[in-house]
């Protein structure tokens, strides 16, 4: 009824307890980034079927899993390592596509993010994704936090699937977000230069989520002492506070990260300015 892709790339240590959340589907694909760990021996012992890709960009590696020719069934489930998918979402998942009219090309899921054993129920800024699409009907874009676009109608899942962003320490979180940040910082400058618009209205009141949180974030960029702002809105307004350590710990990550976008975003600008 439903393929099952992951993204791998030297996982590992995750990938065994995504698999064994998977182990009721009949045709899982593992799409390798050439991983130099066990990962693909871990994938192949558990019966998956491995492709491997050299990396190239995150939005582009996604698309490419996408045209994986062998899938089995018409409706993809795309996960990461350290996400899993629960019972309830399993059997949720097989109700909802046995009575899903053919204008549904996808559904919208919201995902429970763990610090530890803590759901970040308040903390989570981003919960709602599109992870369950109808092959042929859908793509990413956007190469850093890449977003899902569907091209058809979109329904939402009751049901979560659980997601361990801190399963491999906060070093390893902080490195990548080292990373990520250079991204949007980069991404920034781009949108800047080419003087893109981002409307208030779509904002606060666009029905599509992807399309409302495309243009929260490109005003968002242009609010100044966005750490602090950050780490206010989750604390009190999101009550990440009611996560306790956790959610405090989270907030702080996030404004951290929030800051060294800015410090690389000034430090772009000041390189051109310069030439």
């Amino acid at each position: 009824m439903v393929s099952v892709l992951i993204l791998t790339k030297n996982e590992e240590q995750d990938l065994p307890g995504c698999l064994a959340s998977v182990a009721w589907c009949d045709d899982i694909h593992v799409f390798d980034s050439f991983s130099e760990d066990r990962t693909v021996e871990i994938a192949k012992a558990a019966g998956a079927q491995v492709i491997q890709r050299k990396f190239d960009g995150y939005a582009s590696q996604r698309n490419a899993a996408m045209t994986i020719p062998s899938f089995k069934y018409d409706w993809l489930f795309i996960l990461d390592a350290d996400e899993r998918i629960p019972e309830a979402l399993k059997v949720e998942i097989e109700v909802k596509l046995r009575t899903c009219p053919e204008e549904v090309k996808g559904f919208r899921i919201r995902r429970r993010d763990f610090l530890g054993k803590t759901w970040l129920k308040h903390a989570q800024i981003s919960p709602f994704y599109i992870r369950l699409v109808r092959r042929g009907y859908a793509g990413y874009h956007r190469e850093i936090n890449e977003v899902m676009e569907v091209n058809g109608q979109v329904v939402d899942l009751q049901s979560y699937f659980d997601h361990y962003p801190f399963s491999k320490g906060y070093q390893h979180w902080l490195d990548k977000h080292n990373v990520y940040s250079s991204m949007e910082a980069k991404r920034w400058m781009e949108e800047h230069e080419q003087q893109l618009h981002f409307s208030w209205k779509k904002a606060l009141f666009s029905k599509d989520f992807n399309e409302k949180r495309y243009h929260q974030k490109g005003l968002y960029y242009k609010i100044p002492g966005r750490p602090l702002i950050k780490w206010l809105y989750m604390m009190f307004w999101r009550r990440a506070i009611l996560d306790r350590r956790a959610g405090l710990t989270y907030a702080t990550l996030q404004s951290i990260y929030e800051y060294f976008i800015v410090l690389k975003t000034k430090e772009l600008i000041s390189k051109q300015r310069s030439k």
